[in-house]
């Protein structure tokens, strides 16, 4: 072969397994939180973020789950103590074992309805996602907490007397007797 023929022929061939390469899905797979936010938009919700806290909660549940060898919601106890920490106003988990990639685990979550309705939790805006592998190394356990409605901190009473002293004493001043007012401006005597 003449050497610009094979210098063309190389070239091509490199052209060809580049595209091949760019094109495959390992180069292109999107993170679990896009996979779930692009399930959700095509059913009319909102895009979901991964938040630490979310992924934490489920961590711990799938280290409970392949620590025990057990699917099960109550591994690490109830699901309304272990979300507390989150400050969400409405949650929902999904869980699974089997399968070792996210996109398998998700593709069997939109089949169940119960797990579907947990993905198209209404207004969720976060996610956490997590998996871990039992003892043998056979068998990978998935937990996912989906949430939202989250709620500006809440003040204490403690964080609340203050105010509350303040409106008392704006309220004693308002109540002064009429021969000590001069000028009544708005309800204050001044």
């Amino acid at each position: 072969m003449d050497s610009w023929l094979t210098t063309a022929y190389g070239a091509v061939s490199g052209l060809a397994v580049g595209f091949l390469l760019l094109a495959s899905p390992a180069m292109s797979a999107e993170s679990p939180a896009e996979l779930i936010s692009g399930f959700r938009m095509g059913h009319g919700e909102v895009r979901v973020v991964r938040d630490a806290t979310l992924d934490r909660i489920a961590l711990d549940q799938a280290r409970a789950m392949a620590a025990k060898d057990l699917l099960s919601h109550e591994a690490l106890g109830p699901f309304t103590k272990r979300i507390a920490p989150s400050r969400a106003g409405r949650a929902a988990e999904n869980i699974a074992y089997g399968y070792d990639s996210f996109e398998k685990t998700l593709g069997q979550w939109i089949e169940s309805s119960e797990h579907r309705k947990n993905l198209l939790l209404h207004e969720a805006s976060r996610v956490g996602i997590a998996s871990a592998r039992d003892a043998s190394g056979k068998r990978t356990y998935w937990a996912m907490v989906i949430a939202g409605d989250y709620e500006p901190k809440r003040r204490s009473k403690k964080d609340m007397e203050p105010l509350v002293a303040v409106k008392r004493e704006a309220a004693a001043s308002s109540r002064a007797k009429p021969s000590d007012c001069h000028i009544r401006l708005l309800g204050l005597c001044i």
